[in-house]
């Protein structure tokens, strides 16, 4: 029998992970503890996902996979014995605490001291996202747990010591801190400076969103959890899939409101009818680029200086003061109203006749006079909710068609995501999307070049893979990826998604198949190199010249168009 590689090893746990959790969410829960947990445990081991770093390794815990998933996860997971994932129900006029983690749009409840519940609404994306962490977090809390007693079975003098400086609290500092903080590394198996650094890391998320416990109470609580488990049946995890969430599955539950609402707007502001160009993208490159040229100048008579980006970067702060001048010239706001967490924005581009553009944005006027197009700035979408949001959205823009014809003229997607063959910050252009796991893959006749872009970046033109999830991936298959006849440049969680929806739509004959398509990431991250994956940290300045350049491109390739 010929032997697997370590791709084919880390493909198939993919596959397996994916099945089990959909099993799961099935049959309606599982304890981790339990042969089904274990399972999905074992999936993960195998896969072994670069963002998670040494999560196999017995010897230590793994702290940048901890931060990266606590600040994705609600503030409290540690203390939870319960946790239930539920579809979207009415808590607001309840008593329990509603809480959004730091760094993912997502809803969650305490509904006690010992269990959360999420509302997952943005479909099996997240399903498999909250799994992979709660498994994560589980296989590094039974580690903590080892580390509680020495080999005579008594309690370690490193835990005796985290105890006494969790009930300390805030108080410790200086000599004492560092103690304590030295202490904690060796119960860790990390080094000192690695645990000072997620030590103050957290402090820092803390302060700032009140996002998280501290890592002396999480590694303190972690490790009471289990204990409390290895102690009682009844303290056993349990993860719970309401019957309303497995109802949703696989069913556009939000999408047709949300996709109606953006469709009532058109229609109350009188732009029904006008060419339309949708934009994936974040909430503040367009109304940026755009409007805050102008918004500055506004108010003086001094004309900003130096190149674009550098004019770009210096904006922060300066978010409101734009919109206020945005919304004097044909921008409108279009908040969430249906559980989709996708907030969207209306440009009417025919009134930005007398907005002063910087020098470094070439817009044809004269076109935008004479085309009056209208943007569709929709915020970024969550995995398989790709599919969802564009495929109703297509449906209703084309509904709203007197002539039967559609009015969207162009859908351009931009975003990030973790690239193969270079370095953060550079930008890659898919020629395809290559759904990881799935006998799906769609080409991309992508109407942004290499050459539409001025040098300063390197730019990567070739496929891009849709993964499964950011917490899914693993340096065999990318490798493979990249280094095969795939040839692939990055991985993201989208765009086949928004793809397979595109291609639906223009089979149904919502879309012209010569559809003007428009895929450009820049990379946050490149997960073959040591401290470039995302569990590293988030980018800073080190991404706003890269997402400034491609919605440049995209503002003057519609403008031109």
């Amino acid at each position: 029998m010929n032997q697997l590689s370590k791709s084919q090893k880390s493909r198939l746990a993919i596959r397996a992970f994916k099945t089990i959790a959909d099993a799961l969410a099935l049959r309606g829960y599982y304890k981790p503890s339990g042969k089904s947990g274990k399972t999905l445990e074992n999936a993960l081991r195998t896969l072994s996902p670069e963002i998670y770093g040494t999560m196999n390794d017995a010897r230590s815990i793994e702290l940048k996979g901890l931060k990266y998933v606590l600040d994705r996860l609600p503030r409290g997971i540690e203390f939870c014995t319960r946790i239930v994932l539920t579809a979207k129900e009415d808590f607001d006029h309840t008593a329990f605490e509603k809480i959004l983690p730091a760094k993912r749009r997502r809803i969650s409840y305490r509904v006690s001291d010992e269990e959360m519940c999420f509302v997952i609404t943005t479909g099996l994306s997240e399903i498999y996202d909250v799994l992979t962490h709660i498994t994560f977090l589980n296989i590094e809390a039974r580690k903590i747990y080892a580390q509680m007693t020495d080999e005579a079975g008594e309690t370690s003098i490193n835990w005796k010591e985290l105890e006494r400086n969790v009930a300390k609290g805030d108080s410790l500092s200086g000599r004492e801190l560092d103690q304590a903080i030295w202490s904690l590394s060796i119960l860790l198996g990390r080094t000192y400076h690695e645990t000072r650094d997620t030590f103050e890391c957290l402090n820092e998320m803390q302060r700032e969103n009140n996002s998280n416990n501290g890592l002396f109470n999480i590694i303190y609580q972690l490790g009471k959890r289990v204990e409390k488990e290895e102690s009682s049946r009844d303290h056993h995890l349990l993860i719970y899939f309401t019957p309303s969430l497995q109802d949703m599955i696989g069913y556009h539950a939000y999408s047709p409101l949300w996709a109606s609402h953006i469709r009532e707007t058109l229609d109350r502001l009188n732009l029904t009818g006008r060419p339309v160009h949708i934009i994936s993208s974040n909430m503040h490159s367009v109304v940026n680029i755009l409007y805050g040229y102008a918004a500055i100048c506004d108010q003086s008579d001094e004309r900003p200086e130096g190149d674009m980006y550098r004019f770009l970067i210096g904006l922060r702060g300066q978010g409101d003061r734009i919109r206020t001048y945005a919304a004097q010239h044909g921008f409108h706001d279009v908040p969430d109203t249906s559980g989709m967490l996708i907030h969207c924005q209306i440009i009417d581009m025919a009134m930005l006749g007398d907005v002063a553009f910087h020098p470094d944005l070439h817009i044809d006027r004269d076109h935008i006079k004479n085309y009056q197009p209208v943007f569709v700035v929709m915020d970024y979408a969550f995995g398989t909710q790709a599919y969802e949001v564009m495929d109703e959205l297509l449906e209703q823009l084309y509904l709203s068609s007197k002539n039967g014809d559609t009015p969207v003229r162009s859908i351009s997607i931009m975003g990030k995501a973790g690239i193969l063959p270079g370095k953060k910050g550079d930008v890659m252009l898919a020629t395809a999307h290559v759904m990881e796991g799935t006998p799906h893959n769609y080409l991309v006749h992508n109407d942004l070049k290499k050459e539409d872009f001025d040098g300063s970046i390197d730019v990567y033109v070739g496929p891009i893979v849709t993964v499964l999830g950011t917490s899914l991936q693993n340096r065999d298959v990318l490798e493979k990826f990249q280094t095969t006849s795939w040839k692939a440049v990055g991985l993201e969680m989208e765009g086949g998604h928004y793809q397979r929806a595109i291609s639906g739509a223009i089979i149904r004959g919502h879309l012209p198949d010569d559809i003007r398509l428009r895929y450009a990431y820049y990379a946050s991250d490149n997960p073959l190199v040591s401290g470039q994956t995302l569990s590293s940290g988030s980018m800073g300045d080190e991404g706003i010249k890269p997402t400034y350049m491609i919605t440049k491109v995209i503002m003057e390739k519609i403008s031109n168009q």
